[in-house]
């Protein structure tokens, strides 16, 4: 422990020692904390920071069923209401601890519902020392959908978010001004059914039918949010040997996932995979989130089902945002942030984007908006590994890559980091079995993998991840018919047999040759 002490000691300006900050974190964030009181689970979240792309600090719930007995009593239970309360002094405790820059307590449809909210509204604010935002059905839906705006790139559908006491119905885009609420969160609708199922879905069909409004799109997707939907979305994952365990942005057709909806309300729930994996209360209520389900993706006509682990949290705190702000592109910010924290130069990761961009310019390739951000956050993320054995490089990137917190992007878009991420590492040759989540990417997608993948194994040659190289260093294509990539004479030296070896990797993938030009000078 001394030293490690050592080693984190240095001064400042004055020449006075400290201890320097750990450099796990960003400097420039400072960090921000969400209670979330639910009708069924109370949690704490902390961010590292207000951000297009806020990593999570620290994230702590507790199942309080808060909203339990409310559809019939018209009250927040007792007992509930004191595991509530303990929960949220812990939580105000951890907060303070951690420094947060705000405390941020939202509460949804149990507290604004029973006769004894708002007592218990006061009783959280004096703990926290802080004002509550009871939120109207119609304020649920909008932070839902800025959720779903804050999670998927171009989003364009109807997002769905499903509570313990309601769930909530809002577009994306503003082509509807404010959502609707409905009584159809699982608790409320496990105890107006009296536990019985097709009850609860005739319920379920009879309030949505109660719903006057014309949803925008023929061609619909619904974005689902809530711990209920994204545990049936995990069941379902296990159901088809699904090759990523990511819930945000799982994808299915709509006619596929009602059946699996239906099995999940007929057959006996431990007989499915991975439901060891579900805690024992949220266990209970997946019929009637299933139930439920069924009948909005009826309702709304949807042809696809996107499972979001972004909603009403995200929302809010995307709603704190500036324009410009809210209109970054989040996955880029994730993965450049991931550079600045691990790689061995986070300039030359953006120097590798301007490179390979060119590069594949020059060779022919066209890039699709979507292709071109997936090549710049593999870029940010090509480097992370270095300190690991030169064996373990592609293993460890692959296990950020699969299960890291990004939002915006497709499965497939990591599919498509996985793979030339893999292959950086790994190599092109034909025996390098590819790593499995490369099932998810298409033919295209994968041949453009490949050949980025091609580009960083040439690149790294040069630069050996020194900035200033690769700007001097340029792949490009004369008359139409000949590519060419040019180096000036005074890096002449780095054209070794290795990087000839790089080259004739990347003419394959190419499919025609590439020769090498020495100019006087460049740059």
């Amino acid at each position: 422990m001394a030293s490690l002490n050592k080693s984190l000691k240095t001064k400042n300006a004055t020449g006075k020692s400290i201890v320097a900050e750990a450099q796990g974190r960003l400097p420039e964030h400072q960090p921000i904390a969400i209670i979330d009181i639910g009708s069924n689970s109370i949690r704490l979240v902390v961010y590292e920071g207000l951000s297009r792309s806020p990593a999570v600090l620290f994230n702590e719930k507790v199942l309080c069923g808060l909203g339990k007995g409310v559809a019939q009593t018209g009250k927040l239970d007792d007992d509930a209401v004191q595991r509530s309360l303990d929960a949220i002094k812990r939580f105000y405790k951890i907060s303070s601890q951690m420094t947060v820059s705000g405390i941020h307590i939202l509460a949804t449809a149990a507290s604004r519902e029973a006769s004894n909210g708002d007592a218990f509204i006061k009783q959280v604010e004096r703990i926290c020392n802080s004002k509550v935002q009871l939120l109207s059905g119609a304020m649920e839906a909008h932070y839902a959908g800025l959720g779903a705006n804050s999670g998927i790139y171009t989003a364009d559908g109807i997002v769905g978010d499903l509570g313990g006491g309601s769930m909530e119905l809002i577009p994306t885009t503003s082509a509807i001004k404010h959502g609707v609420t409905t009584p159809l969160g699982g608790l409320r609708l496990q105890e107006t059914s009296k536990e019985n199922l097709d009850q609860a879905s005739e319920i379920a069909r009879k309030e949505l039918s109660k719903i006057k409004v014309k949803w925008p799109g023929k061609h619909r997707r619904f974005y689902a949010i809530g711990g209920t939907w994204r545990s049936l979305a995990r069941l379902h994952m296990h159901d088809v040997n699904y090759p990523l365990e990511v819930v945000h942005g799982y994808t299915v057709k709509t006619k596929d996932y009602i059946e699996f909806c239906k099995r999940v309300i007929k057959d006996n729930l431990d007989d499915f995979r991975g439901i060891e994996e579900i805690s024992k209360n949220r266990q209970n209520l997946l019929p009637y989130g299933a139930a439920v389900l069924i009948e909005t993706l009826s309702y709304l006509e949807a042809k696809e089902i996107t499972i979001l682990a972004t909603g009403v949290r995200e929302g809010y705190l995307y709603s704190l945002l500036n324009k410009k702000e809210r209109q970054s592109d989040a996955l880029l910010q994730a993965t450049g942030e991931l550079a600045i924290l691990r790689a061995r130069s986070p300039k030359h990761s953006l120097e590798l984007a301007d490179w390979t961009g060119k590069a594949l310019k020059a060779i022919g390739i066209k890039e699709t908006k979507d292709d071109e951000r997936w090549r710049k956050a593999s870029c940010n993320l090509a480097d992370i590994a270095w300190r690991s054995a030169s064996d373990y490089r592609a293993e460890q990137t692959l296990g950020i890559i699969n299960n890291a917190g990004f939002n915006s992007i497709s499965h497939e878009g990591r599919a498509y980091l996985a793979i030339v991420n893999f292959h950086r590492h790994q190599g092109m040759g034909a025996k390098k079995v590819p790593p499995v989540i490369a099932q998810l990417a298409s033919e295209e997608t994968n041949k453009k993998a490949r050949l980025q993948a091609a580009l960083f194994r040439l690149a790294y040659l040069f630069s050996a991840s020194v900035e200033g190289i690769l700007p001097k260093i340029e792949i490009i294509r004369i008359k139409k018919e000949t590519l060419v990539i040019e180096i000036p004479k005074s890096l002449k030296i780095l054209l070794g047999e290795r990087v000839l070896n790089r080259l004739d990797q990347l003419s394959r993938e190419v499919e025609e040759e590439i020769s090498v030009s020495v100019v006087e000078y460049r740059h």
